[in-house]
């Protein structure tokens, strides 16, 4: 009973809904053939959202800020680098850069970023005089359009009609709010996780992963909830990463609770280690064996012990 009152537990880790922030660039092509010039992975900055952008004119070097449409408009972006290998992305779905920013641009964004500052600050005195059960997380200014974004989180959906209009009174701007989830914010925000580092998600991963407890499972983890969720609230997003590795490796193995019989003895599998290739038996007796992997095959379905 603790057991399954413990799994329900965890289970609230996970995400209730895709919580991934929508993809923020629009697609403009689809490419079926070979792709003739370079492919670069794009950030938006403001959201940290990546996406894949195609540019025909000179190499762009990393850093370069460019230009891009993206869902919410024409903005700027900075280009991470460029793709390696642009033949395996056949089928893929590309932005189109349409040219590096200029100096200009640049100083706009500049003043832009002041700009954000101030409207965060009024942004939250309306929240407030609203009595809005919402916590706004950042604000970004479009570099190309006349139109405010502001993100916010929230435990349940928002009416903010009227928010919208006092912040279109104070701007005099396009307004749009953008509801995200607990893992967005994580990733916008920043932050050490518990191995000490920046999180993942706001440094180096491209999209937000699902993540579940049968990872943590599969993975041999402690199903301890202070070690495998991350300061989000939700499950580490490390747990993804080397799922594919177990779930392969785990196709050689037995599952536990699996029984077999060995020398006239019924074994139960209590026990997997996919890291050093061992598996652990339990007799009803109590006694236990360690076997490796290269003494387990499955015939019929059915898994079974081989002599040495």
């Amino acid at each position: 009973m603790i057991e399954n009152e413990i799994e329900d537990e965890l289970k609230k880790l996970e995400d209730p809904e895709d919580d991934s922030a929508e993809e923020l660039s629009v697609v403009t092509e689809t490419f079926t053939g070979p792709i003739n010039a370079p492919v670069y992975h794009v950030l938006l900055e403001y959201s940290h959202d990546t996406f894949l952008a195609i540019y025909k004119g000179e190499p762009l070097s990393a850093g370069t800020m460019v230009i891009v449409p993206t869902r919410y408009g024409r903005d700027m972006a900075r280009l991470i680098g460029a793709v390696r290998n642009p033949d395996t992305l056949a089928n893929a779905r590309i932005s189109r850069i349409e040219r590096p920013a200029t100096s200009e641009d640049l100083e706009k964004a500049k003043q832009n970023r002041e700009s954000e500052r101030e409207a965060f600050g009024i942004c939250k005195e309306k929240i407030m005089e609203n009595d809005l059960a919402m916590k706004l997380v950042t604000v970004h200014y479009l570099l190309e359009e006349a139109k405010i974004l502001f993100f916010f989180t929230a435990d349940t959906r928002v009416d903010f009609r009227e928010l919208v209009k006092d912040l279109v009174l104070v701007f005099r701007a396009r307004i749009e709010l953008r509801q995200i989830g607990i893992r967005d914010e994580s990733r916008i925000s920043g932050g050490l996780g518990i191995c000490g580092r920046q999180y993942c998600c706001h440094t180096i991963a491209e999209k937000l992963k699902p993540v579940s407890i049968k990872m943590a499972k599969d993975q041999n983890l402690s199903l301890n909830s202070m070690k495998i969720s991350g300061s989000c609230g939700r499950l580490l997003c490390c747990l993804s990463y080397e799922h594919a590795f177990y779930a392969e490796q785990r196709k050689f193995y037995p599952q536990e609770g699996c029984k077999l019989t060995w020398d006239a003895t019924l074994w139960r599998v209590r026990e997997v280690n996919v890291i050093i290739g061992l598996v652990t038996l339990e007799a009803e007796d109590g006694r236990q064996l360690m076997l490796p992997r290269k003494r387990f095959e499955k015939v019929d379905n059915l898994w079974r012990i081989v002599r040495e």
